[in-house]
């Protein structure tokens, strides 16, 4: 995994809701279009991974336009959440146009304290969610409190880079974060403790692993 291993010296600053949603209103009309090609590969993957593991509910965080909902297996019973109202109209419209049966709901939601019972979900995911969200470690802790034990956490994000001219890249871009939506300098130890990204699956995706696939599987005990 090729991100960063130290925290950066100089750390990007949280986005509050407000300035998430009006980012995501502005990408809504051309979110598909600008990211939906670079994205495909890494979600692909994830929702193939998710297909093959034991479980049916499955919590799929910051849904979006609904993208990857066309690639749950049918025997998945797939709940999506988003703060963007923009977005997810576009997600409900998808799921009426392609009859996707298996999305059992699309709701507003808040990622860092969603309002779901706890142990609601056998698997959650989240895809490129993670540099969106003003709290990183609320969002996994969140996360953590939905699924089973035994079940299954999911990240698919771009890391910054350890080193290198991606590196420069990403923290010159750093400034604008908020019109962005997301941050490009973010660090991979901003959402993981060392504990968790010792015991995850890490797999870059393309293209050129810009994105990196995180797997956590949860244990009965002592994992939460």
């Amino acid at each position: 995994m090729q991100v960063s291993e130290t925290h950066d010296p100089q750390p990007h600053s949280a986005m509050d809701k407000a300035a998430v949603q009006a980012a995501y209103r502005r990408w809504a009309g051309i979110y598909d279009g600008a990211f939906g090609a670079i994205s495909r590969p890494a979600r692909r993957r994830t929702v193939s991974r998710i297909n093959a593991l034991a479980g049916r509910d499955v919590l799929e965080v910051g849904v979006g336009t609904g993208l990857a909902l066309p690639l749950y297996d049918s025997g998945k019973r797939v709940t999506g959440i988003d703060l963007s109202a923009e977005m997810l109209a576009r997600a409900r419209n998808r799921t009426d146009k392609l009859g996707l049966h298996h999305v059992a709901g699309l709701h507003e939601m808040d990622a860092e304290a969603t309002g779901f019972p706890d142990q609601s979900f056998d698997i959650a995911v989240a895809m490129f969610v993670a540099s969106v969200v003003p709290h990183p470690k609320r969002l996994m802790a969140e996360m953590r409190r939905l699924v089973r034990p035994s079940g299954h956490l999911l990240f698919v994000n771009h890391f910054i880079a350890a080193s290198g001219p991606r590196r420069w890249v990403e923290q010159a871009m750093a400034p604008a974060s908020h019109a962005l939506g997301w941050h490009p300098d973010f660090a991979a130890e901003a959402l993981f403790t060392p504990a968790e990204r010792a015991r995850a699956e890490i797999v870059p995706t393309p293209p050129f692993g810009i994105f990196t696939l995180v797997h956590l599987p949860l244990e009965l005990s002592g994992d939460r």
